[in-house]
């Protein structure tokens, strides 16, 4: 009966699947995908990019590598309002926890938690709902940029507790019961588990909750101590909350309102007032539900599998990241710990960048799906950098970190403009991304807490990062052969954005810097290679063996990290079946690993190197083997939705494998028809018919009625609108393209 009481708002929110599938496609989203497992995927409720989003908490606590929710879980500890880095082995910061119940008062998470039934579950990206069964609470959640709306019908008689608990290390955090305005107030500072050894973010989230009834002050608590009547907790010994009651009928509701902020109290009132003025949940949730058709249907996809569920799924999940972070004025906590409030005049300000995962495909994917928004997430980056001193390697938390390697702010801002998106300051810009290439910071703890590039002055003196040089950080982590190998493709990125502003000298020295990556190829046995500073090879050496000198991979995968320069790694490989045999060995050899970034560009490779239909054969493995509907399906950590970013543009049958180059790899198009309905207004059409029935081979290829005899198509081309069509076989052609 309750269960059935759901259904027919969710109906008349968004019709059922089979009368709107063609036209909704936020309908196809799938949000159990990437839940299991090490997908550290969650159901992100509210519009794309949202500065917090809401979720069902079955996991309590800001834990590294723990996301808020995993399906295999069968119980329900409150629902949160959550800033968790989708995908990402990092933890949550600045959320709270909203959890209805009835009868005892249970203040533990994992005490209070209730079961519930899968089949009560409804997961949309604009409404997540689901009946508690422990206290008979049909619950509901949606959410607009800063705020969110729960909706809590308490079917049975008795007691009935609103708790409200900050997510926060202990000692940390301030919750505050202000009856005269019905409101209860969290304050909880932001720390940096993840890539800074728990130390503050300098930010605070902010959050204030109101109700749509009147309600009784019950108390407060931190871990294990209560305190009844009060109305204000820090959080010693534990993480701080408070409780309220109310006086309710059987089947009445209680709507929650919560405004968020990372700026103050004040501002996160501002945020609800703005964004949620009145208590009208249904037209919330309608909003975001708009919000999100519009954006998951800028691709229209001709299938009706589930191939269509995880490329919807996939859309969705690499529009989460990164996250918005000024208030509806502007205003946000200036970067990197800053004691200052800036505002973002002309732009929306945001952070959460998992950079050495999504240079690769989110962001390119964003310059033809959403350029506006791209150019706002460049100009932030700019702030960041004009803010802190230089450009952030991997900004989480509106802060410096030490995690991963490579610059590629530079290549996401290179990018961009390379592509011709314009309306921000590229000479700005510029001077910042050659900072980076060029200087170390004066002060030691700046560097180790993650400004400017690692090792620069051992990679400016050798040309390479030398293995007696063991990049301290708070990680020990080494990494001297995929760092050389990343900043030399980060200094081609800087040479081709000087070129473009004629700064010919700066050019010339970058295009020569991006060639280091030759110093780290050993010519004997063609694979990256550990390096000491007399120049003699590390020893002994497997391609196959995990080296602290390379990152999250293997030499096997490493070597063909040079995008910059594909023609002169096949030479120096030893020319094209040589390049063609090291790749065939990479896959035989099950050495390429889906589930993190180093291999996601490899499978194009073979397309410069003559052998094109290699290409298509290993992506199409790829999306039907690392893929599925089902909550493992993710082959790894989606990593801010990179993984999913290369579903989406793998499965349209193109891939940038050199970001910072307008041009895209083509691949093997995965449904018959889809279409990029572009922000100009234009459509580019991309035809394969037979394609989804498993012809995944290449035999000729037209693009506006021309035939295209590359395996390659130009950024502008794809935004200019028009028609890439294929023919598709179940048996390759290697003849195509021809030269």
């Amino acid at each position: 009966m309750r269960i059935l009481l759901l259904v027919p708002l969710l109906a008349l929110l968004s019709s059922d699947l089979q009368g709107t599938a063609q036209t909704q496609p936020a309908q196809w989203v799938n949000e159990r995908i990437g839940t299991a497992n090490e997908g550290q995927t969650f159901p992100a409720t509210g519009p794309p990019f949202a500065m917090t989003q809401w979720t069902p908490q079955t996991r309590d606590g800001n834990v590294k590598c723990v996301a808020p929710y995993y399906d295999k879980d069968t119980r329900i500890q409150g629902f949160r309002g959550s800033h968790f880095l989708s995908g990402s082995c990092t933890q949550d910061y600045g959320s709270m926890t909203i959890m209805p119940l009835t009868g005892p008062l249970k203040l533990d998470a994992v005490e209070r938690a209730s079961g519930f039934d899968r089949a009560s579950e409804v997961l949309t990206p604009y409404r997540y709902a689901v009946t508690l069964r422990d206290y008979n609470i049909d619950a509901e959640v949606t959410g607009t940029t800063r705020a969110g709306i729960l909706n809590f019908k308490f079917n049975n008689p008795g007691k009935s507790w609103i708790l409200v608990q900050a997510n926060t290390s202990p000692g940390d955090g301030k919750i505050q019961i202000d009856p005269t305005r019905g409101e209860i107030l969290a304050t909880i500072p932001a720390r940096r588990l993840y890539a800074g050894n728990g130390q503050p973010a300098g930010f605070s989230g902010y959050s204030v909750v109101q109700f749509d009834h009147p309600f009784h002050t019950g108390g407060t608590w931190a871990g294990k101590d209560a305190h009844a009547g009060a109305i204000e907790q820090d959080g010693k010994p534990g993480t701080p909350g408070a409780y309220v009651s109310f006086d309710l009928k059987p089947g009445e509701s209680v709507k929650v309102k919560v405004g968020t902020s990372f700026t103050s109290l004040d501002e996160a009132r501002k945020n609800l007032q703005a964004e949620i003025p009145d208590w009208n949940f249904a037209e919330v949730a309608a909003h975001a539900q708009k919000d999100w058709n519009t954006a998951l249907g800028r691709i229209a996809v001709k299938d009706e599998t589930a191939r269509k569920r995880i490329f919807y799924t996939a859309l969705y999940h690499s529009m989460l990241l990164p996250r918005t972070f000024s208030d509806v004025d502007g205003s946000y906590p200036s970067f990197a710990g800053g004691s200052r409030v800036e505002t973002a005049k002309d732009f929306v300000y945001y952070t959460d960048y998992s950079l050495w995962d999504t240079f690769r495909a989110v962001h390119p994917m964003l310059t033809i799906l959403d350029p506006a928004r791209e150019v706002d997430m460049v100009k932030s980056l700019i702030a960041m950098g004009q803010q802190g001193g230089f450009l952030p390697i991997f900004p989480a938390w509106n802060s410096y970190t030490s995690e991963m390697v490579g610059d590629h702010a530079v290549t996401v801002i290179g990018d961009a403009y390379l592509k011709g998106l314009r309306g921000f300051d590229i000479e700005a810009a510029y001077q910042l991304m050659k900072k980076n290439a060029l200087e170390t910071p004066k002060d030691h703890a700046e560097y180790l807490d993650g400004k400017g590039r690692r090792a620069l002055e051992s990679y400016l003196k050798y040309g390479y990062i030398p293995l007696e040089d063991k990049v301290p950080d708070a990680f020990h982590k080494q990494e001297q052969v995929s760092r050389t190998l990343e900043y030399a493709y980060d200094d081609f990125v800087v040479a081709e954005v000087a070129q473009s502003l004629d700064h010919q000298q700066d050019a010339d020295l970058f295009h020569h810097r991006a060639q280091n990556y030759r110093n780290v190829i050993d010519p004997q046995t063609g694979f990256a290679r550990g390096r000491h500073a007399d120049g003699t090879w590390d020893t002994p050496f497997d391609p196959a063996v995990k080296y602290p000198y390379i990152t999250e991979g293997l030499p096997y995968q490493y070597t063909f990290f040079v995008p910059q320069d594909l023609p002169g790694l096949i030479t120096l490989v030893g020319g094209n079946e040589a390049f063609i045999r090291k790749l065939d060995a990479l896959f035989a050899g099950n050495y390429y690993d889906h589930g993190n970034e180093p291999s996601h560009h490899i499978a194009y490779l073979y397309d410069n190197a003559g052998a094109a239909w290699k290409t298509q054969q290993h992506v199409r493995s790829i999306m039907e083997s690392q893929y599925s509907d089902a909550p493992a399906g993710l082959a790894g950590n989606d990593d801010s939705g990179q993984m999913s970013a290369w579903y989406v543009m793998s499965a349209l049958g193109f891939y940038p494998v050199t970001p910072g180059v307008p041009v895209y790899q083509i691949g093997s198009p995965l449904f018959d028809d889809a279409t990029i309905h572009l922000p100009s207004g234009k459509l580019f059409q991309i035809h394969a018919a037979g394609a989804s029935s498993g012809r995944q081979y290449i035999q000729s290829a037209t693009l506006n009625g021309t035939p295209l005899n590359r395996s390659w198509i130009k950024h502008s081309e794809v935004v200019a609108g028009g028609n890439l069509v294929f023919e598709m076989s179940s048996h390759p052609n290697p003849d195509w393209p021809r030269p």
